[in-house]
């Protein structure tokens, strides 16, 4: 019993050590910017547990059977995801993963604006998280057209650029030959912001021009 109780009290602590890192990190950033940030994450990424990079949601660690504490490509593309205050805006080919699915709805519960455009086939084929983001309040947007919307990138708060070849499903994560690149360089973001503004207008199902199109 003493041995399960220090387990859960050590595990909370890894926890708590790792939100206030994280915490500080941002912190820090926003005092002194220095240099934006450049990064590039390789996939298939390690399996490994990422509780620890949500808000806990019970009152113990972890005891799943993944190794803990691992950073890996996933865990810091949850991370960068997670680090919005304000807006997320994700244009993507196919969504079915469950954890950054979950990173979204966090972001929502949080008050963060989240604009996101999908596929229109892939938004409805089995496995699809857009159904539970869209139940969830969160507006979720298809190509009107016949062509693919196969895009791969998102912007946080309008200054963080996710880009790549990377669809946000297991597979992807877990089994394919993949990349992401994250920046914040403003000449790379502007342009993405200026894209999914125009996808997201041209994609308004409400808008005369669209309702012209499906009459």
């Amino acid at each position: 019993m003493s041995e399960m109780w220090t387990v859960k009290v050590v595990g909370l602590g890894v926890v708590v050590l790792s939100l206030s890192v994280e915490l500080l990190s941002r912190l820090l950033r926003r005092l002194w910017p220095g240099k934006p940030l450049n990064e590039v994450l390789f996939f298939p990424s390690e399996i490994a547990c990422v509780e620890h990079i949500f808000p806990p949601s019970l009152p113990h660690f972890c005891l799943c059977p993944l190794p803990h504490g691992v950073e890996t490509s996933f865990s810091r593309l949850l991370r960068h995801i997670l680090s919005a205050s304000s807006s997320l805006d994700v244009c993507i080919f196919a969504f079915s993963n469950m954890d950054l699915c979950r990173a979204v709805l966090v972001l929502h519960r949080r008050g963060v604006t989240i604009r996101l455009i999908s596929d229109k086939d892939y938004a409805i084929i089995t496995g699809s998280q857009i159904g539970v983001l869209r139940k969830a309040g969160i507006c979720a947007r298809c190509n009107i057209n016949s062509v693919y919307m196969h895009h791969k990138f998102a912007v946080v708060d309008g200054r963080l650029l996710i880009t790549g070849s990377l669809n946000w499903t297991l597979t992807a994560v877990q089994s394919n030959m993949e990349n992401i690149l994250v920046t914040e360089e403003p000449d790379l973001v502007r342009p993405f912001i200026k894209e999914f503004n125009r996808l997201w207008v041209y994609n308004d199902p409400g808008s005369r021009y669209n309702q012209n199109l499906t009459d």
